[in-house]
């Protein structure tokens, strides 16, 4: 992150169905409730150019999507939020939680379709303009698990929709790239109660505000 990006900027990466939304949701309320400016968005989307350009990427129409094709897409939906959203929060020193960033693209493109992460991350060079996250939380369930989740809870988008091989190598992926980031992203079992993930999430993020003295810190967090 740039010098000038005195905020902190988290992130929720893991396969589909693991409840990123869920938690990303519920860290940024009690950050806000701590008196944070927070701000909880997602990838690919965020404001109104991203949303479209998600649409396009996640529909059943787009069957025939070359994968070159999606990953110059999650870029450009990546370089209107990082322009319109996380940098201007960053930069007033406010918080940003975003449910995937440029690991999804790593992860899903890069490794899951074969592109490469070398790639990946050459395409993303300009759309992230410098930022990386303070903290990653990675979700991790059985891919099979986590699909039947997303099954139960709506129908399945053109990504989500993809043969089980793609999401365990998506799995692999995500536990590679873990791996090789051990200092930034945390692997959270998300195969346990709601609650008791927050609770392990929220522990993390107070000793690294605390770490970094971050504003006001989190003095009586747990008040």
């Amino acid at each position: 992150m740039g010098d000038k990006m005195s905020g902190l900027f988290i992130t929720f990466e893991g396969s589909d169905g693991t409840g990123k939304s869920t938690q990303a949701a519920l860290l940024a309320n009690l950050l806000k409730n701590k008196g944070f400016e927070v701000i909880c968005t997602r990838e690919p989307g965020g404001n109104q150019i991203s949303e479209k350009i998600r649409e396009i990427i996640i529909s059943k129409e787009n069957d025939k999507m070359n994968k070159m094709t999606e990953a110059l897409l999650y870029a450009a939906a990546r370089a209107q939020l990082v322009n319109e959203v996380i940098a201007p929060m960053l930069m007033e020193g406010n918080v940003v939680v975003c449910e995937r960033f440029l690991d999804s693209s790593v992860v899903y493109q890069g490794y899951a379709r074969g592109i490469g992460e070398n790639i990946i991350n050459d395409i993303n060079k300009y759309a992230v303009n410098g930022i990386v996250p303070d903290i990653t939380f990675l979700l991790t369930l059985p891919p099979d698990i986590g699909i039947n989740r997303k099954k139960n809870q709506q129908e399945l988008d053109r990504i989500e929709s993809s043969e089980l091989n793609f999401h365990k190598r998506v799995f692999k992926g995500y536990m590679a790239l873990a791996e090789q980031n051990k200092d930034r992203i945390k692997v959270i079992d998300a195969n346990r109660d709601i609650d008791e993930i927050a609770c392990e999430i929220a522990d993390y993020i107070e000793k690294l505000i605390k770490e970094r003295s971050f504003k006001n810190g989190f003095k009586n967090f747990r008040s």
